[in-house]
């Protein structure tokens, strides 16, 4: 089985207790397919364990881009987390785990 990591690269990004994810396809002929199949539905099922609130998905298609804003996923945010990693990080390679 194929995963994100395959056709896409990820960045993170955090503001407070918001994790910003992008996901940006190596190929922009994936660009479409990403849109149809990687919903904010799905990438906030792949990270349950870490995200507890909202995942909102912006669609950039003059970058083809998705970019998604997760509420709730750095334990209260860097400066108040005993998480390893209160940035997030590591949550964009996480990410790139899915199986598509």
């Amino acid at each position: 089985m194929k995963k994100l990591v395959d056709i896409a690269h990820s960045r993170a990004g955090d503001k407070g207790n918001i994790l910003v994810l992008s996901l940006i396809p190596f190929d922009s002929k994936d660009f479409d397919w990403l849109v149809q199949n990687i919903t904010a539905d799905r990438v906030k099922s792949h990270l349950k364990g870490q995200i507890k609130g909202n995942v909102t998905r912006y669609v950039l298609p003059s970058i083809h881009a998705l970019q998604f804003t997760c509420e709730d996923a750095l334990a209260g945010g860097v400066t108040t987390s005993l998480a390893l990693d209160a940035h997030g990080k590591s949550l964009s390679y996480a990410l790139l785990e899915m199986e598509i």
